[in-house]
């Protein structure tokens, strides 16, 4: 900007320069020029009053026309500067009132580009701070919303019975779901750290029979069963917290969707371990199958929490795929642990 305002100066002091230096220098070429009649003509008509009057309307004439030449310029050189300066205080203005994105000006200016392109940078962090927030808002609401749904179940089956033996069973599995549900917390907690390469080794034995005490009261009263086999003894690199929640989101989904007996394998497959559930319902629509693990598919119910699901497999260092659409199959792969 300086630059710029430095050439402004100089092109209105040159202007008006140029108003007075180019007249007088060719007066003074034509008289140097002429013939010596033409100069003594000329010497006899600029002499006495009529002359003086003659030069000082000259003179007042190219002051006119300099002002006038100088104040053009300034004008043009202040349009310049002072248009990209508005432009860019209305669209920070803009960006005040709410307006998420804010278009970089390019106006050829360093400095005011400079800044445009700082607020620009602003806006799109922010921007992604917004939806990051949004996104961790409606996870950490359907993350707690499955361990609670399931400690009400246990809750209830505590409250209907008179059984001491089966009161302090159920007490036990909803002291371990509060625990659960702790880790959850933390877990949601942690998710803007940098997740540690070294996961854990977990036992899948151990995830699924927890899985399975969790889920029976859900199950019994909706007359159903889960049917737990496949290879025993696997553990797999995951957290003990991230897993439950996979294979919880995967169960609320077939018995919410789903119909008759719900099917968890487990198997080796080279390095990994495949996790498959399944159930006996009408599987997925065609129409919804390539876009059910995107969030915006969360009017038919497997939108958000299968989006979560898959983040946490992703997490992880596995994958979750849907394998077969009729009936719905979902398969995790994990990393087999040593």
């Amino acid at each position: 900007m300086r630059r710029l305002l430095l050439r402004s100066t100089l092109a209105a002091v040159g202007a008006t320069l140029a108003i007075f230096g180019i007249p007088l220098l060719v007066m003074g070429l034509l008289i140097a020029l002429a013939s010596t009649e033409r100069r003594a003509s000329f010497v006899e008509t600029t002499t006495g009053l009529r002359g003086a009057l003659i030069l000082t309307g000259v003179v007042l004439a190219l002051v006119v026309l300099g002002l006038a030449a100088g104040w053009f310029v300034a004008q043009r050189r202040a349009r310049l500067i002072g248009d990209p300066l508005t432009e860019l205080a209305a669209r920070a203005e803009r960006l005040g009132a709410g307006e998420s994105r804010f278009m970089p000006l390019d106006s050829g200016i360093e400095e005011l580009d400079r800044i445009s392109d700082v607020l620009s940078r602003s806006a799109n962090q922010v921007t992604r701070n917004l939806a990051a927030e949004r996104d961790f808002a409606a996870d950490a609401s359907h993350q707690l919303r499955t361990p609670l749904t399931a400690l009400l179940m246990r809750l209830d089956e505590i409250a209907s019975t008179d059984d001491l033996v089966v009161v302090q069973e159920e007490a036990q599995v909803a002291i371990d779901q509060v625990e659960r549900l702790s880790k959850v917390v933390d877990d949601l907690m942690g998710r803007t750290r940098v997740s540690d390469p070294a996961r854990p080794s977990v036992s899948l034995d151990a995830v699924l029979a927890s899985l399975q005490r969790e889920w029976q009261p859900a199950f019994a009263s909706s007359k159903r069963s889960m049917r737990i086999h496949g290879e025993r003894g696997l553990r797999v690199r995951a957290t003990p917290v991230a897993l439950a929640q996979i294979l919880s989101t995967l169960v609320e989904n077939a018995l919410a969707h789903g119909r008759g007996t719900v099917d968890i394998a487990a198997r080796r497959a080279g390095p990994s371990v495949v996790i498959e559930l399944g159930d006996e319902g009408e599987g997925v629509a065609a129409s919804i199958a390539p876009h059910i693990f995107e969030r915006s598919v969360s009017s038919t119910g497997s939108g958000l929490g299968l989006t979560l699901a898959r983040d946490l497999a992703e997490d992880n260092g596995g994958r979750l795929e849907l394998v077969s659409t009729q009936p719905a199959v979902f398969a995790v792969f994990l990393s087999e642990a040593d």
